[in-house]
């Protein structure tokens, strides 16, 4: 009996999260807060690093962009392709482009955060929109539906920066994975706690960056120049989130299990330095997801199935209403009827990639 209590007691926090997740994924668009044309001066800020085939295909799309004043300032951290000559070429034949070249140096060796720095310091406009250069917006309305959310309040504007689709399991698990992180951090900014933002759609103004340090504090650490920035300096007050389908950037997804890999175990360097709360709401909740399914195969096996079954069952109807909602505005349809097997999947793979990050981690 006490095997039952503590599996429904699991249930209930996995719907628990679920209905706090609804407060984007149920959120209806007339509640949806469209805040008028600001027009406010926007300064593109596009990091690249041996990205000339990118930046060839999407700085036509950047300078089509439908608002009425903007920069674009393109980062060449340090490439040894033909990254430089090409945002040169396009330099030369447009006013509002302007160029930070990084070279390297044994300070800042490699160093993104360091590469930002200097663009953000070349920046005219205090309201800046951040995205890389292999990210493709969805429409020439980008910049508008992503600039319009700043006000004098909200300073951090939070997009969504999905992957092209492909056919293959990883592609499949690696949107999953990318679908629920941002039902997370969208759910949980609704909720007046923001967290993290994503690198390849995100916005901030030039006050909230300097003055917060910028990304002084946790410089030493090669990521997180997009979600340990907004852990450290994001407010329910500050914090806007930006959904609509014109606005999302696309990015190719890795194409290889190794490369994925290696990026999740980045994102675990990361997430280990989140405030604690954050940390704590965030491993509450994977810990329930595993703690579900361990639960499942156990009750169903050692106790009477029927209620383990109800339980099972009641908890994947919450799961699919709130998903099915949330897949549909960030179009991501086709997983729908993939979650539980790309659930189980993803599980597995955090617990063993955390395992082996917790045994093996070094500051290199």
């Amino acid at each position: 009996m006490v095997l039952l209590y503590l599996f429904a007691f699991v249930v209930f926090i996995n719907c628990f999260y679920f209905i706090l997740f609804s407060r984007f994924s149920l959120r209806v668009e007339d509640q949806v807060q469209v805040i008028q044309e600001n027009n406010f001066p926007i300064s593109l800020v596009v990091y690249a690093k041996n990205e000339a085939s990118s930046l060839k295909e999407h700085i036509p799309l950047w300078l089509k962009q439908e608002y009425p004043e903007f920069e674009i300032i393109l980062i060449n951290d340090a490439s040894f392709d033909d990254t430089l000559n090409v945002i040169e070429l396009f330099e030369e034949n447009n006013k509002n482009i302007k160029i930070v070249n990084v070279e390297n140096n044994e300070t800042f060796w490699g160093s993104k955060k360091y590469a930002l720095t200097l663009g953000i310091k070349k920046a005219s406009h205090q309201r800046m929109i951040f995205t890389g250069a292999d990210c493709k917006p969805a429409s020439n309305k980008w910049l508008n539906e992503i600039g319009s959310h700043f006000s004098s309040k909200k300073q951090i504007v939070l997009g969504y920066g999905p992957y092209n689709k492909k056919k293959g399991l990883l592609n499949k698990l690696i949107r999953f994975d990318t679908l629920l992180t941002a039902i997370q951090y969208f759910s949980f900014a609704l909720v007046g706690i923001p967290y993290m933002g994503i690198g390849r759609n995100l916005a901030y103004s030039s006050n909230v960056y300097y003055d917060n340090g910028g990304f002084v504090s946790h410089m030493e650490t090669q990521p997180g120049d997009d979600d340990l920035f907004i852990n450290q300096v994001a407010t329910k007050t500050n914090t806007a989130i930006c959904f609509t389908k014109n606005s999302f950037t696309y990015s190719k997804s890795k194409s290889t299990w190794k490369q994925w890999i290696s990026q999740k175990k980045k994102h675990l360097t990361t997430a280990r330095l989140y405030q604690f709360k954050h940390q704590f709401l965030l491993s509450f909740y994977y810990i329930s997801l595993l703690l579900f399914w361990i639960f499942s195969v156990i009750t169903l096996s050692l106790l009477d199935w029927k209620i383990p079954l109800a339980l099972i069952v009641f908890r994947f109807m919450v799961q699919y209403i709130v998903m099915y909602h949330a897949a549909k505005k960030l179009e991501e349809k086709d997983l729908i009827i993939w979650f539980p097997f790309l659930e189980i999947i993803l599980i597995i793979f955090q617990f063993s990639i955390f395992s082996t990050y917790s045994w093996s981690k070094s500051n290199s």
